[in-house]
């Protein structure tokens, strides 16, 4: 006994060591985002900071056109991959035959291991066509376009933590509802993914991580055009994010200048974002392992 301990010692040492290394990687990302972000609030008025023009060669630093950029672009992917990867971990997890299993599963694993600029550039070649034609809009360049290249990307990360939760829900519950006299369906919607709605929440917070942090997909296919978003057919116009702004604009700009310092707090900004996303799904998914223990004893 004395001598597994002695054993398994380096191992909880480099296990705790990875732990905390990655909170100080972190914690130097932050600083250094801080350092170099923070002075544009010196530096730049805060009313061309907080404002609605984006020009940074007359010096306008206007971010809430890239603020609602983004948030436009991420909720309208959100609203399609929610449905489309709730459905697909429901199909793969309770009504799919095994053989269909084994096809979906690898295909989903591939899908979330494409390379973001291969997305681009099927988006341009496929989806911008596509969107123009379709809609009889002058230009596939929009928001719509970069909204449905980020659900295919949050949609991956969706099914697979989705299926997971759906694959812990007791046997004991479905087969239950089925005695009771349920339809599969019934047993679907009201008893199984009822139970599994910890997972689920915890999936698309993290689907929306993944799609708010998305950069060279949307820089290909929205257009690139900074203009204040006014009412809701702003998603069919070109558009900006903040990822694609510090993306396309990041390597032209001088060291410690205004520009520079701006594109920084951008990123403080998504930093922040990312981080609250991340808490959220963490604090819901606790929340639910302590629900199931309570229920348990």
């Amino acid at each position: 006994m004395i001598e597994q301990t002695r054993r398994e010692r380096p191992v909880n040492i480099l296990i705790k060591a990875a732990g905390y290394s990655s909170i100080l990687f972190v914690t130097l990302i932050f600083i250094f985002l801080m350092r170099e972000g923070l002075p544009a609030l010196a530096n730049v008025s805060l009313s061309s900071l907080f404002g609605t023009i984006w020009y940074p060669i007359e010096g306008y630093f206007g971010i809430w056109p890239l603020f609602f950029g983004s948030i436009i672009v991420t909720l309208t992917a959100i609203l399609i991959a929610i449905p489309l990867g709730i459905g697909t971990s429901l199909l793969i997890s309770e009504i799919a035959p095994m053989w269909l299993k084994n096809v979906l599963k690898p295909l989903i694993e591939i899908l979330a291991g494409l390379p973001s600029v291969v997305l681009g550039f099927i988006g341009i070649q496929v989806v911008v066509p596509l969107v123009r034609e379709g809609l009889n809009l002058p230009t596939g360049l929009s928001g719509l376009t970069g909204a449905i290249l980020l659900a295919f990307i949050a949609t991956p990360t969706i099914v697979s933590i989705s299926e997971d939760a759906l694959n812990t829900v007791p046997a004991s519950y479905r087969q239950a509802a089925l005695a009771l006299g349920a339809t599969k369906w019934q047993t679907i919607w009201n008893i199984t993914l009822p139970a599994a709605k910890t997972g689920v929440l915890t999936a698309v917070m993290l689907g929306v991580g993944r799609a708010i942090g998305e950069t060279m997909a949307v820089m290909m296919v929205t257009g690139n055009a900074p203009v204040m978003p006014h009412g809701l057919d702003a998603i069919f116009l070109p558009i900006r994010t903040m990822t694609a702004t510090i993306a396309s604009e990041m390597g032209e700009v001088a060291n410690g200048s205004p520009h520079y310092q701006v594109l920084f707090f951008i990123g403080i900004i998504l930093f922040m974002v990312s981080l609250t996303i991340n808490v959220v799904a963490s604090w819901v998914s606790t929340r639910g392992l302590k629900r199931s223990e309570r229920s348990l004893s």
